[in-house]
């Protein structure tokens, strides 16, 4: 298998620089865009802080509802990140497991442009599919998040938050902060398990919610390393965002004065893009740095578990094919 893949890691690669660099663009258009539909109300808010300094009066940057107007173009933004980021993760791990069933198949070389061409058809399908199982990961974290905001509510019987000054006691730190990070870390073991979802939609054309149902039933044969798996994606998540974000420091200076000389010196505006830039660099650097590793992953998992299946786990019984089985 390991002599199958290598011929293709190098053209799955190439498909993600292309995915990342198109990611960028479009993810520093959108970020403009907000600015854009901000200016106006950024040029007011320097209008109100310069005629207060000029008055000699106190004052306050984002007063007269300035920044209730700003954080509503954040608000239209937000969403418009996280289609993209969706449709992002969805491409790519369609494009991986097209190109781990081409390499278990041994198919012979493989373009880009082919690549693309076998993972296109089923994208819309890919994008459903990951929605489901980010809303079911999604489930997971509210879970422990309801549990700790109850807790500091006083809503949970026989459990008071810590009074200022004091020891926590052992209830509150049972319920308030064991449990829900036991819910949370459940997280990267509902995502792997799940995330064997595009494979199955993209591979076996099989609708999203059943390709949801199935990548459940294929990783129960492999919870530890599916386990693993999530916790060894996340961390290199998270490393790889606190490494670009660090990183990214010296390069905010510049962006800044870049910035000041786009805006005609608006330091509000200025102070405002120079929070996200490092942010916004480190968000569109995981899909080259990070995608790699996990879509590689949960496509040589699905396709461990399909091959264990279809053999009937050794016992000599093979199981039927799905009729929407197709050979990419």
């Amino acid at each position: 298998m390991e002599n199958n893949v290598r011929p293709y890691r190098g053209t799955v690669y190439r498909f993600t620089l292309w995915v990342s660099l198109a990611t960028a663009v479009l993810g520093f258009a959108i970020l403009a865009g907000a600015f854009a539909a901000a200016w106006d109300d950024f040029e007011n808010v320097r209008e109100y802080a310069d005629r207060n300094i000029a008055n000699e009066d106190s004052y306050v940057a984002y007063a007269d509802g300035g920044l209730e107007s700003v954080r509503a173009a954040g608000v239209v933004a937000a969403p418009v990140f996280l289609l993209l980021a969706l449709v992002v993760v969805s491409v790519l791990h369609s494009a991986y497991a097209v190109g781990s069933s081409h390499a278990r198949r041994d198919g012979g070389s493989l373009s880009v442009g082919e690549l693309w061409r076998r993972t296109r058809p089923r994208l819309f399908a890919a994008v459903v599919t990951n929605f489901l199982t980010g809303l079911f990961v999604a489930m997971v974290v509210f879970a422990g998040l309801y549990l700790f905001t109850l807790v500091d509510m006083h809503d949970v019987p026989g459990v008071e938050p810590t009074p200022l000054g004091e020891t926590a006691s052992w209830q509150y730190t049972l319920v308030g902060w064991v449990l829900p990070i036991v819910i949370w870390c459940l997280g990267p073991l509902v995502w792997f398990r799940l995330s064997g979802a595009t494979a199955e939609t993209v591979l076996e054309r099989r609708n999203p919610f059943v390709s949801v149902w199935r990548s459940w039933v294929l990783t129960r044969r492999a919870r530890l390393r599916a386990f693993g798996l999530g916790l060894l994606s996340c961390a290199a998540a998270v490393l790889a965002y606190v490494v670009v974000v660090f990183a990214a420091g010296p390069l905010n200076h510049y962006a800044g004065l870049g910035m000041l000389w786009i805006n005609g010196d608006n330091v509000w505006m200025t102070g405002v893009f120079m929070i996200l830039f490092p942010t916004a660099v480190a968000l569109l650097l995981l899909p080259p740095l990070v995608m790699p590793l996990v879509c590689a992953g949960v496509a040589r998992l699905h396709g461990d578990m399909r091959a264990l299946e279809e053999a009937g786990n050794g016992d000599g019984r093979r199981p039927a094919r799905s009729e929407g089985a197709t050979q990419l």
